[in-house]
């Protein structure tokens, strides 16, 4: 019997998350093995009357790209892309894997290469999205590959996938509504106000959030969700922190990175596994050493990191930092091919802004 969970994803997905109207044009990017998801959102967006486009991945092709490409075809970037990102209402990606270490043998500064080439056109769909001219999500069908990554079996892994979607629930669509009031708050708490510090065994550093807006996650951009974040002022990131979590980077766990920044750019960075990739990241471009956003988690139904970011970057007890690119509508300006995000444990640290608390040991006390 099919899972009328996926069902009821594919709804939430077309009719909230998108909000897809009659004749809007609508790229699904997806995998084979989420056929089941791809399908039922298809259905679901075509009896909404959008124009519907779906990019189906194959399996082992950025391998081969990545492996084998010359620098012109690294730098190339397709009209295609470059029409759907310039003219498209809508965008969901699919996220789903068939191996998730299926280029861990690729040489870093090929991709950052590559990354570096879509720069201009990463930051077409940023400004759109900004401008609620384009909306855009990201979702996940649970595969073996990704369940095993996770060190879980399928069936429990899917469990949490759609436990963490509240997709038991059942309107999941109020869930998420309830929740973007009560980080409302947080946001309400956190505006017009300017220096942020953060100490404990993993970090510390100081930012400002002068003049930037953070933005409650609702389920809108990522399902599941479960975040506030914002663009720190670019040149005002001073300090060291410790990301406790593996990273996860073009299927390349990259393990134990410490930063260090002065005057808002990572001017030393360390790991223990594959420093190569980190610092061939780092280096892509003009802004991948300059943070493009600092997030909150504020999902404490996620209770296990799953080298998944979509997930793990939302657990409550948790704060990420992305190198690269950060989203316009926060008010950051920072341009760049890439975007990292990275995990940072917090349930022995605390935060302070202008100097009254605002999160101890894991969890906001205002």
């Amino acid at each position: 019997m099919p899972d009328p969970r996926i069902t009821k994803l594919a709804k939430v997905m077309v009719h909230y998350s998108l909000a897809l109207k009659s004749g809007q044009q609508c790229q699904i990017r997806t995998h084979p093995l989420a056929e089941e998801l791809t399908l039922a959102v298809y259905e679901e967006a075509i009896k909404a009357g959008a124009f519907v486009t779906i990019l189906n991945s194959t399996p082992g092709a950025e391998e081969i790209f990545y492996k084998y490409a010359s620098d012109a075809q690294l730098d190339y970037v397709s009209p295609i892309r470059k029409l759907i990102t310039e003219t498209f209402d809508a965008s969901l990606a699919i996220w789903s894997e068939h191996n998730t270490r299926s280029l861990s043998g690729i040489d870093g500064t090929r991709m950052a290469r590559a990354a570096k080439a879509g720069a201009p056109i990463s930051k077409i769909f940023l400004e759109r999205a900004a401008r609620n001219e384009l909306r855009w999500c990201l979702t996940v069908y649970p595969t073996h590959a990704m369940a095993q990554e996770a060190d879980m079996n399928l069936n429990d892994y899917r469990e949490f996938v759609y436990g963490a979607m509240m997709l038991n629930e059942d309107d999941p669509v109020a869930y998420w509504k309830k929740t973007g009031q009560e980080q409302q708050k947080m946001v309400d708490w956190l505006k017009g106000r300017d220096q942020v510090v953060l100490k404990g065994s993993n970090v510390d550093l100081s930012l400002s959030i002068k003049e930037r807006v953070f933005i409650p996650c609702d389920g809108q951009l990522n399902f599941p969700d479960g975040e506030i974040f914002t663009g720190p002022v670019e040149d005002s990131v001073n300090g060291w922190i410790r990301f406790k979590y593996p990273a996860i980077e073009y299927g390349q766990e990259v393990t134990d990175i410490q930063l260090w920044f002065e005057n808002g750019k990572v001017v030393k960075e360390t790991a223990s596994k594959n420093q190569e990739l980190l610092t061939a990241q780092l280096n892509a471009d003009a802004g991948s050493r300059t943070l493009g956003e600092f997030g909150i988690g504020t999902n404490y139904g996620i209770t296990r990191f799953t080298k998944n970011m979509l997930f793990d970057e939302k657990m409550g007890g948790t704060i990420h930092l992305a190198v690269g690119s950060g989203y316009p509508e926060s008010g950051s300006k920072n341009d760049s091919g890439i975007h990292w995000d990275m995990l940072c444990d917090m349930n022995d640290a605390e935060i302070t802004v202008d100097g009254a608390l605002f999160y101890k040991n894991g969890k906001p006390v205002i």
